[in-house]
This record gives C-alpha cells, sequence and structure tokens, in this order.
C-alpha cells in the first residue's frame, strides 16, 4: 500500500449515516483514499491491528472505552456539608457572636459546625467507597492484536480502528464489525431476547453482547459514549431532583426553623423593649435559635440509612445511592425485567416431550440428541449445553461416532454418524429446527402432528428442538420435540409473593415475544385468578398502546398519566418493548402515584432504571446497569428484594422515630423559653430581703432565665451522638408501604412535647418559687434554692426529659416496653444520662456566660438529682400514655389521615386490608386484590 493509500481515521461527521449504505461501517474505522483523495465507504479495509504509537493517539482522540461517571472530589463533599441550610445557620450564628465579641459562644458554635460536617462527610463517603471498590473488582479484558502480537488488555483502552478477537465465552469489548466467519452472539443484556443471534461478516456486534460459539477476528466501530451501549446512557442523565427524604426533611427544618425565627424574634423584641442590653440580646436569640433548630437531622437520618446500607450488603446488595433505601421503604410497585431477572437466562429442557416413533421416551431422545454433538467434548453453544446436562452420557460409552456436521447457519442442524459397537449398526441422528427435519422424514403422516405441536407449543411461548434418527433402511425418523425455555429462577415465584404480601405490586417489563412473555407470567403466577380456570389469566401488553420519545426532541410525551395510564395500569406485564418503551412506563407509574421500583441487568434495562424511585441491578449486570442502579445486588435471584424491603422498612422506622423525636425535642425547648422569657422572670420570685438573705448569694437574680451556652451545645451533642445510635435500634418493619404523614409527624410530636414543656415549666416556678413562705418545695423541705442551683436543675431536667422522649417516641402507638430497645441505644442513652447527670451534680460554682451555675452535690440538698430523676419518670409515664390515647383517638376517627398509610396503591383502588384478618387471611387478601 502506498503512502497515499495507508488508512486514516474519519471523525463522526464527516460520516453518512449508516442508514443510506449497508457499506457504511462507522467514523472510526480505517477507510482508503480513492484517487481524489475522497473518503469511500466501498473501499473499507478490515483493520490488520495498530501499533501501540497509533493506539495511544487514538485513546488521546477519542477517550476511554467506559461510560464517563461523573465523581466529586471527597474535599469538594466535605466543604458540601458545610454550606447546606442547616451549617449556615450556624454560621451566622458564629459570626454574629464574633461581632459581639462573645469569643467563647463562637468557639463552641465552630466546634458544633466542624464536628457535624466531619460525621456527614464520613457516613456519606463510606457507602461511595464501597460502590467504587465493587466496580473496581469488575475490570473487563480485551484480546487485542497490537505491534503485530495477540494481547490481553484492560478493555477500557480499546480504540477504534483496533483488531480484537472474538471468541466463544467472550464479552464484546465495544461496538464491533465481523471481518470474515460466523459467531453466535448472545444479545439478552441489550434486546432481551434469550436465544443467540447469528453474526456474518459485516454483522455489528454491540458492545454489552458476549460471543458464545465461534471465533472471527472483528474491527472495532465505536468505543465509550459513541457505542450503543454509551448511547443509551444519555437517558441516564440525572434530572437534578431531589429525593424523597431530601424533600421531607426540608419540609421539616423550613416548618421549625419559621417557628423558631418567630418565637425567638418576639423573644428578641421583647427583651429589647424590657431594657435588656443589645449584646446580651443578640446572644441569647442567636443561641436559642441554633439550639432549638434541628442542626443534625440530616447527619443522623445519613447515619441510618449508611448503617442500613451496611446491612444490606451483608444480603448481597450495595447501595449506590443512600436515600435509595427510604425509598424503597416506600415502593408500591415493582417492575422487574424478566430475562435474566425473573428468569435464569439459560434454556432448560422441559418436561413435555412430543414423541413420534413408537417405544421413545423423553431419556431416548436426549439420548439421540447427544449423540448428534460432540458429547465427549465441551459444549460449542447454547443448545449443546442444554441437551448435554441432561442426557445420560454413561449410556454413550459403546457409541462410537464416525462422522460429525457442526451446526450451520444455512443447514440449521447437527448430525452425527454413529455405531453401535455391542450391535455394529451404523446410523445417523440429528438434532435442528423441525420444518428443517421434517423435510429429511419421509413419512408424511406425521407432518401435520409436528407442525400442530410445534404451533401449539409457541402459543404458549415454547421453544421445540426436533430429535431424528435414521432406521434399518436408512431412512429419517422423527423421534420427538424436546421443548425448551428460559425458565423463572427457583425463588422468583416465592419472592413475587413475598413483594404482594408486603403490599408492593410486581409487573414484568421485557424486549422477549409476547407469547414467552405470557408463559412465564404463569409459571410465576403473574395474573389474574377467574373462578373456574386453573391457574391464573395473566394479561400481558404488547408495544402497540405504549408511549414512545419524541422523536426530535427525544422527550417523553404529555400527560403520561392521563393518556396511557388505563392501558398502563391494569397490565400483568410488557411483551416485546424498547429500552424507552420501559423508561416511559415507569415514568407513567410515578406520574400516577406509585412509587415504583425496577429491576434489570442489561443495557436495555438502564435508562428504566435511572427513572424509577428505586432502581436495581440485579447480579451479573451490565455496566450500564450498574452505574444507573440506586441498589446492585451481588447475588442471584430476587429474593435479595424482598429482604431489601423489610430492612428498609425498618430503617425507614428508625428514622421516622428520631424525626418525631426531633420535632418533639425541638418544640419543648423552644417553647419552654419562650415562656419563661416572657412569664416567668426570675426578679419576680426572688424575695424582698435577697441582700441580707442566707445562702442567697447576694447577687440580684437576672431579669429572664436562660440556659448557658455551653449547656445548651452539651444537651445537643449529647443528644445528637445518642441519636447516631438510633441506626441500631430495634424495630419492627411495617406490613405496608410506608409514606411520611407530616401533619401526624407534628401533632403526635407536639403532643410529647407538650407534655415535656408542661413539665419544665412546672418545675421551673416550682423552683423559682421555694424562696417564698408557702411555697411546695418549702413545704417539701427543700427550699431556699440558690439561682446556680436553679440553672443546674433545668439543665438536668431538660436533659433527662429529651432522653425520656425518645424512649417514648420510638414505640409509636404503644407504650414504651411494647419494644425492647437495642443494648448499643439502650448504652448510648445510659451513658449520656450518666454523664449529664454528673455534670449536674459535681459542676465547679462559679458564673459561665455571665450566669451563676452550681453543682446539685455542692450544697443542701444533695439529694436533689434523685428528684429530678423520679420528676422526670413520672412525667415520662404521663408523655407515654398521653401519646398511646393520642394515637387510639387519631386511629379511631382516622384524624389526619393516619390510617391512609395501610392503604395499598391510592392509585390502585380498593387493596386495603382488614385489621381482624389473622397473617394468612390478610396475604391471600392482598395476593387477590392487587393481582385480581
Amino acid at each position: 500500500m502506498s503512502a497515499a493509500q495507508k488508512p486514516k481515521y474519519t471523525p463522526v461527521a464527516q460520516v453518512e449515516d449508516s442508514s443510506k449504505s449497508s457499506n457504511c461501517l462507522s467514523a472510526h474505522i480505517p477507510l482508503e483514499e480513492d484517487e481524489e483523495g475522497g473518503d469511500s465507504r466501498k473501499s473499507f479495509v478490515a483493520s490488520r491491528g495498530l501499533t501501540s504509537q497509533e493506539a495511544a493517539k487514538l485513546l488521546e482522540r477519542w477517550g476511554r472505552n467506559e461510560l464517563e461517571e461523573k465523581t466529586k472530589p471527597k474535599w469538594l463533599i466535605f466543604l458540601e456539608q458545610l454550606k447546606e441550610p442547616m451549617p449556615i445557620m450556624i454560621w451566622i450564628a458564629a459570626i454574629t457572636e464574633a461581632a459581639i465579641m462573645n469569643w467563647p459562644d463562637m468557639a463552641i458554635l465552630l466546634a458544633i459546625q466542624f464536628i457535624n460536617a466531619t460525621i456527614s462527610f464520613y457516613e456519606i463517603t463510606k457507602a461511595g467507597d464501597a460502590v467504587a471498590a465493587l466496580k473496581k473488582s469488575l475490570k473487563p479484558l480485551a484480546t487485542v492484536k497490537r505491534d503485530g502480537a495477540w494481547s490481553n488488555i484492560d478493555a477500557c483502552i480499546v480504540v477504534p480502528g483496533d483488531l480484537v478477537l472474538l471468541a466463544a465465552g467472550s464479552a464484546i469489548p465495544a461496538d464491533c464489525i465481523v471481518n470474515e466467519g460466523v459467531i453466535e452472539v448472545d444479545q439478552a443484556a441489550l434486546t432481551g431476547e434469550s436465544l443467540p443471534v447469528t453474526m456474518y461478516k459485516g454483522s455489528s456486534c454491540k458492545m454489552g453482547s458476549n460471543v458464545v460459539r465461534g471465533e472471527v477476528e472483528g474491527t472495532v466501530e465505536f468505543t465509550g459514549s459513541n457505542t450503543f451501549f454509551g448511547k443509551t446512557a444519555s437517558l441516564l442523565q440525572g434530572d437534578g431532583e431531589l429525593g424523597n427524604l431530601q424533600k421531607v426533611l426540608l419540609k421539616i427544618v423550613v416548618v421549625l426553623v419559621i417557628l423558631s425565627f418567630t418565637f425567638s424574634g418576639i423573644v428578641f423584641g421583647y427583651l429589647l423593649g424590657s431594657g435588656e442590653g443589645i449584646t446580651d440580646t443578640i446572644s441569647f436569640t442567636v443561641v436559642l435559635i441554633v439550639a432549638s433548630i434541628p442542626v443534625a437531622i440530616e447527619i443522623v437520618c445519613t447515619t441510618t440509612l449508611a448503617l442500613g446500607s451496611k446491612e444490606l450488603s451483608k444480603h448481597g446488595a450495595i447501595v449506590t445511592r443512600l436515600a435509595a433505601i427510604e425509598d424503597m421503604a416506600g415502593m408500591t410497585m415493582l417492575c422487574s425485567d424478566k430475562t435474566g431477572t425473573l428468569t435464569m437466562n439459560k434454556m432448560v429442557i422441559q418436561e413435555e416431550t412430543p414423541i413420534y416413533l413408537k417405544g421413545e421416551t423423553q431419556y431416548s431422545t436426549l439420548r439421540y440428541a447427544a449423540m448428534a454433538a460432540k458429547w465427549k467434548e465441551p459444549p460449542r453453544d447454547a443448545l449443546d449445553t442444554m441437551t448435554l446436562s441432561q442426557a445420560d452420557l454413561k449410556s454413550l460409552e459403546d457409541i462410537e461416532q464416525l462422522d460429525f456436521m457442526p451446526f450451520d447457519p444455512v443447514v440449521k442442524r447437527t448430525e452425527g454418524t454413529l455405531r453401535d459397537r455391542k450391535t455394529g449398526k451404523t446410523f445417523k441422528t440429528t438434532k435442528g429446527a423441525p420444518h428443517v427435519l421434517l423435510k429429511l422424514c419421509v413419512h408424511n403422516d406425521i407432518h401435520h402432528k409436528v407442525d400442530n405441536d410445534v404451533i401449539g407449543l409457541g402459543k404458549r411461548g415454547i421453544r421445540a428442538l426436533a430429535v431424528a434418527k435414521t432406521n434399518d433402511n436408512d431412512e429419517w425418523e422423527m423421534v420427538g420435540l424436546l421443548t425448551f425455555l428460559d425458565p423463572p429462577r427457583h425463588d422468583t415465584k416465592e419472592t413475587i409473593y413475598r413483594a404482594l404480601v408486603y403490599g408492593v405490586e410486581v409487573k414484568m417489563i421485557t424486549g422477549d415475544h409476547l407469547l414467552i412473555a405470557m408463559e412465564t407470567a404463569r409459571a410465576l403466577d403473574l395474573g389474574d385468578r377467574v373462578e373456574g380456570r386453573e391457574g391464573v389469566v395473566p394479561l400481558i401488553r404488547g408495544p402497540e398502546g405504549l408511549p414512545m420519545l419524541d422523536p426530535i426532541t427525544k422527550k417523553a410525551p404529555p400527560h403520561l398519566a392521563k393518556n396511557y395510564g388505563d392501558y398502563i395500569r391494569p397490565g400483568h406485564g410488557f411483551a416485546g418493548v424498547f429500552p424507552e418503551h420501559k423508561f416511559l412506563i415507569v415514568q407513567c407509574l410515578r406520574e400516577m402515584g406509585f412509587k415504583t421500583g425496577m429491576t434489570g441487568d442489561g443495557v436495555n434495562d438502564a435508562p428504566a432504571l435511572k427513572r424509577a424511585d428505586v432502581g436495581i441491578a440485579v447480579a451479573g449486570s451490565t455496566d450500564a446497569a450498574r452505574a444507573a442502579a440506586d441498589i446492585v445486588l451481588t447475588e442471584e435471584g430476587l429474593s435479595t428484594i424482598v429482604e431489601g424491603i423489610v430492612i428498609s422498612r425498618c430503617i425507614f422506622q428508625r428514622m421516622k422515630n428520631f424525626i418525631t423525636y426531633r420535632i418533639a425535642a425541638t418544640l419543648q425547648l423552644l417553647i419552654f423559653f419562650f415562656i419563661a422569657v416572657l412569664a416567668l422572670n426570675p426578679r419576680d420570685f426572688q424575695p424582698d430581703d435577697w441582700e441580707t438573705r442566707e445562702h442567697f448569694g447576694g447577687e440580684q437574680w437576672p431579669a429572664y432565665f436562660k440556659l448557658p451556652v455551653l449547656m445548651l451545645m452539651l444537651i445537643t451533642l449529647l443528644n445528637d451522638g445518642t441519636l447516631i445510635s438510633i441506626g441500631y435500634d430495634n424495630v419492627s418493619p411495617s406490613r405496608y408501604p410506608n409514606t411520611w404523614n407530616l401533619p401526624v409527624l407534628f401533632f403526635i410530636s407536639s403532643i410529647l412535647a407538650l407534655v415535656a414543656l408542661l413539665s419544665s415549666l412546672i418545675l421551673l416556678y416550682l423552683v423559682l418559687d421555694s424562696w417564698n413562705e408557702g411555697s411546695t418545695l418549702k413545704g417539701m423541705g427543700i427550699g431556699d434554692i440558690s439561682y446556680g442551683q436553679i440553672t443546674t436543675i433545668m439543665y438536668l431536667k431538660v436533659s433527662i426529659s429529651d432522653f425520656l422522649t425518645l424512649f417514648s417516641a420510638r414505640t409509636h402507638d404503644g407504650f414504651f416496653w411494647s419494644s425492647t430497645p437495642s443494648p448499643i441505644l439502650l448504652g448510648a442513652a445510659c451513658f449520656s444520662l450518666a454523664l449529664s447527670t454528673l455534670l449536674a451534680c459535681f459542676w465547679p460554682r462559679g458564673e459561665v456566660d455571665g450566669q451563676a451555675v452550681t453543682g446539685l452535690a455542692e450544697e443542701n440538698p444533695k439529694e436533689f438529682a434523685v428528684y429530678i430523676w423520679l420528676y422526670c419518670i413520672f412525667w415520662w409515664l404521663v408523655q407515654d400514655t398521653a401519646k398511646v390515647v393520642t394515637y387510639w383517638w387519631m386511629e379511631k376517627y382516622n384524624i389526619l389521615g393516619i390510617n391512609d398509610s395501610l392503604m395499598l396503591g391510592k392509585m390502585g383502588g380498593d387493596a386495603s386490608v382488614e385489621g381482624d384478618l389473622d397473617i394468612e387471611e390478610q396475604d391471600r387478601s392482598l395476593k387477590t386484590k392487587l393481582i385480581g
């Protein structure tokens, strides 16, 4: 080849659309220049291999052969934890304290800020690192000819124009053109079709598929994002929408912040109007805002989710998006791909075997089929694997194979010439397509019967492999049909049933044939139960009535739920669909109000996995599916999904427990100080002769009650530290999909806060009034409490009440003893309570933030801490009783729609469960209503 004729690599834009000419292969493959110097697609020459220098230039030009992933550096993740809404509040507070030169309080606020950011950063990155480790272990290889020699290299550095070896058992590393020869390719991951597709010279093999038979050389056509695999990823780009948990937390935080600013603003105005100094007023108001808003609410939820992701990983599920756990807890619809997800993705011989030759059985038919293969060698294709794995090969020891005709795509059968050593007879056997073998058989009387059997099997989605042999006259006789099917996984039927028991409806979505989908649905009991009919009657929709993306804008049609909901909602499954159908089915179900999950393993599933609320890539999934999924399964079967549902609902309960408590604690603290400042002025309670009273201290009490910043921050830190352990708490999963009912959450939290608030105000009144004659505490012999002790008493009371409120909030409509807390949570709470009690008892006498503080053990009565504990426990029992009564009243009259969470699929009809039914009856009821 002259210098003018050397191959060059043409950019994509310079090559016409491949649909215009069958000879147009691609931009990135060698093309010879024509006489005029232009490119001729007809003069395409298959690659002969590249040099290392050529490959390096092409790699630099076209990039690595992998899907581009957007990853954030860890330093940026850490910085993001410092600019969330709650951290911004702390920054403002710290700057305000610095402006008034209150350096100790500023230092405390900054310490809180960086402690929270560090914990959040650690929990967020931990799950991401686990996923990165998983992906790193799945690096593919490719056999490529470089510098005139074949070698195995990282498939990520394959470039357009490379000469690659496509051999049986290998994955196709990029979009390739077959140079010469014939191979069979398994494209199940791309199309959902179970049987291999035959590829000839000039055929395009897509990245993500696998060679199952044959060996050829191929020229790389496209790599990376230019492959079919990569173009599918264009549907995977995130739309930037907030996760459901983020939306819920944002609503809660907004409400609490508005309440905090409202009450704190009133306090600020009141104190200024009362003549307090601007510096002290600002300092107190800022600290009150910081102490009352739920600074760590997202951190604790993130920690709970991260601990849940670790628990899920033990069951074979790697979580790539933590918020997906919360989405899974509320999942009401599970859409599943068929091939490789519901089924095994391999053909298996069925029991049904039509026999046409007297005296033959399935056993003998399998033996004859094995004789039409190289049974002493490894199987050459999927059909050989299927038959040889079922045939009795030991019985063929006396059979000698004299000749063998391998499978040819034109002939469509294999043939063996054999001799029985025992009898000396020579005969032939063959296996292949029924219509091909019928042409060989001399007895025309069976043609009609075989045709009818094949048609009948086809209507049920069952494929048939014909087997024939020669008789003594060397005439072909049809032995029988081996029926085979890609069967469901052994646990799929039970998994679907368990999903229904937990209130999750299942739909099958596949690109496979309608008849095959029908048979799979019947095998899985996925359909309507009709009286008088055995089994179920599945409603499988074809692609005809499904929406399509706009061919120009690639956007979904408007009003999916309105225009297509009636077609999509009743279907138990969908067959013959394309990737965009799956994407739009999921989108439609979401618009109809269903929290939708999608399982799959192939490139064709990836867009729908990304669009679903919960995308689940099953074991053995392609890189595209894993990249799109929220959860990646590492174990075979769907049983992990049900385990994931159970675990996610436990995690949801833990978060719900925490949020209920957090709202209650915020309301209690905020309104307590609001009322205390406005209504319980300490100077109104001090005796008139305070200057001469013994033990009074000689200093006038402050104009309003407050706790030092250090005490408030200690309450916050000890509480938040304990609350992180809520991720280990013992909870029972809900039998129904979990939903956030914020009005109920706020109402219950308000009841808990009201009781705790009332008890705090009563105690504050009692201790302030202890110097007056006839006061309650004087009557009990424990009057004349110094202001330093009052400060410490209220610190201990608020601390104990906060922790006891947590144990009440965690059991919802049951009493606190109805669910035993985990040892970790109990231990953390006991440690924090013990530390708070010790601090209250032995706090050094002095001033903090200009306010008198005295340890309870420093003055009489030294056992005051015991009295506070007894007081708090009494009010805790009152609080818990009030909570149970409130739940009873709300559930009886369905106040604020509290019972709506027990209704399954609000868009799907009457899928509620009667409370009187026992577990088995509930299961039957759910199954009847959800399937039928």
